[in-house]
């Protein structure tokens, strides 16, 4: 057995108690286990240490323990039913029990390790894209590192994959991590370097805007609907306006013929309305969008078994990518609901600037992302949201996460947000989640019977998502930082 760390003083509960430290190595966070008469070892957990002088004039180390509990024989999670004694030892919690307890099953998806352990924690695949998941963290603490994590695993498996990418941060998954500290990375965490070869990126524009896109995107431009040309306009219409739309395009379906968003034009252009020019003006720009085309992609080539597709926004006005964003998501629910694709994952970076919580925006984007969060796990459609700003993110949409992944958050509001999306944070969690260190997230999974800290591990790919430094040559040639180890700059540490 471990040595002991301390002995319990003071008053004791069966949820929380006090101890004297007595091994200078312990520190916040770690687990432990204490001897209860009545149901054997229970693991508990440090949540905070203070240090005061005692009257002989030394240090006095005090620790404020949060109690896990035990499992009983039907395998279910419970606190004891008393307090503990006074003048009980403390332990350090040996890995097995750890896992037992927090029910830490081996394979699933890999995130990384229990921290302050070797202990890898995994999570289900099926349950992650069945009952969604969120990434939330501050700018800098690894969140796009983190979803690429998720994303390496899911694609180890063939999991379709619809990467929403505004900045174009995840192309390099088709790279092997060149990072300096690679090889004591892939030791810590037993991994190899890897690309992906699976990877298609997509842009709804051109090669000039996006020279490493694989394809372009393009969706159906032919006989649309009044309603579905207003989204791409992305001015604001009147009613005016857009009865000159309606008037138009019904007059083209009377003519009974395919009709483009040049002949809606051309239509409306003969109308003897004042406002025709206005209306011409705000839809002129959708004769240049080469998103809208008459052979639009096929859905079975974007969403498919072994492969990740990633429409890159790059050079696309935000407007613009809500309105592309909008249509394709419907197209892709409706087909996964008529089974024309099989069960995947759709990842939405940025996610508060496409479903935005009211009262910040109203977006095209929305409404679908709403529809999915709540009614795509019956369909086998799951969401991985990633944004910087939780309380900017539609509160309907975080709260069907179940698996949520939160690093360093500082801003009171979303704060606020989070707490609200999870059940259950207790204060304690609140103040870890200001203090999260890079690169070590909060994770709180069904899975799970309590939130648990993770350091995710060492990407397999390299890592494109990481802030440029205006010095950088690679700032010349528009491509990721290279060189030195991206892991500790994004993590501070190896």
């Amino acid at each position: 057995m471990i040595g002991s760390v301390g002995v319990i003083f003071g008053e004791t509960g069966s949820h929380t108690f006090k101890f004297m430290v007595t091994d200078p190595a312990l520190r916040r966070t770690d687990y432990v286990k204490v001897w209860h008469s009545t149901d054997g070892w229970v693991l508990c957990q440090v949540m905070s240490m203070t240090r005061s002088e005692g009257a002989d004039n030394k240090d006095r180390v005090i620790a404020s323990v949060t109690v896990i509990g035990v499992r009983d024989q039907q395998g279910l999670l419970r606190a004891p039913m008393t307090p503990f004694r006074p003048g009980d030892r403390v332990y350090k919690a040996e890995e097995e029990l750890i896992v037992e307890t927090l029910g830490l099953s081996d394979g699933g998806a890999y995130l990384g390790l229990l921290d302050g352990t070797d202990i890898p924690v995994t999570v289900d695949r099926n349950k992650l894209i069945q009952k969604h998941c969120s990434i939330l963290a501050m700018t800098g603490s690894g969140k796009s590192y983190t979803a690429a994590v998720i994303i390496e695993e899911m694609m180890e498996k063939g999991v379709p994959l619809l990467i929403i990418d505004p900045h174009g941060e995840y192309a390099t998954l088709k790279e092997p991590n060149d990072d300096a500290d690679m090889g004591a990375l892939a030791e810590k965490f037993g991994v190899e370097p890897q690309g992906y070869k699976n990877v298609t990126i997509y842009t709804p524009g051109n090669k000039k805007l996006c020279g490493y896109a694989d394809r372009p995107l393009r969706l159906n431009g032919v006989n649309l609907k009044p309603k579905e040309i207003i989204e791409y306009v992305p001015s604001e219409l009147n009613n005016t306006e857009i009865g000159l739309i309606y008037e138009a395009v019904n007059a083209l379906r009377n003519d009974g013929i395919d009709y483009t968003i040049k002949d809606v034009l051309r239509e409306i252009g003969s109308s003897h309305s004042a406002m025709k020019w206005g209306v011409y003006n705000k839809l002129e720009p959708l004769l240049e969008a080469e998103f809208l085309s008459d052979r639009p992609t096929p859905l079975t080539e974007l969403f498919a078994r072994g492969r990740t597709s990633i429409v890159d926004m790059k050079g696309i006005g935000p407007d613009v990518q809500q309105a592309i964003v909008a249509k394709l998501l419907d197209n892709l629910f409706e087909a996964r609901k008529a089974g024309q694709v099989p069960p995947g994952m759709v990842v939405v970076e940025e996610a508060h600037n496409f479903c935005p919580e009211k009262g910040f925006a109203k977006t095209v984007s929305g409404d679908v992302l709403r529809a999915i969060a709540s009614e795509g796990r019956k369909f086998g459609l799951g969401l991985l949201i990633i944004s910087q700003r939780p309380a900017k993110v539609d509160k309907n949409v975080l709260s069907q996460c179940n698996t949520q992944i939160i690093m360093r958050v500082t801003n009171p509001n979303d704060i606020r947000a989070i707490t609200k999306s999870l059940e259950g944070i207790s204060s304690e969690l609140e103040e870890e989640i200001k203090r999260l260190p890079p690169g070590v997230a909060l994770f709180v999974s069904p899975d799970i019977p309590r939130a648990v800290m993770v350091q995710v591990r060492v990407r397999k790919s390299r890592h494109g998502g990481a802030s440029k430094e205006i010095s950088d040559e690679a700032d010349k040639e528009d491509k990721p930082p290279t060189g030195g180890s991206l892991f500790k700059r994004l993590f501070g540490k190896a």
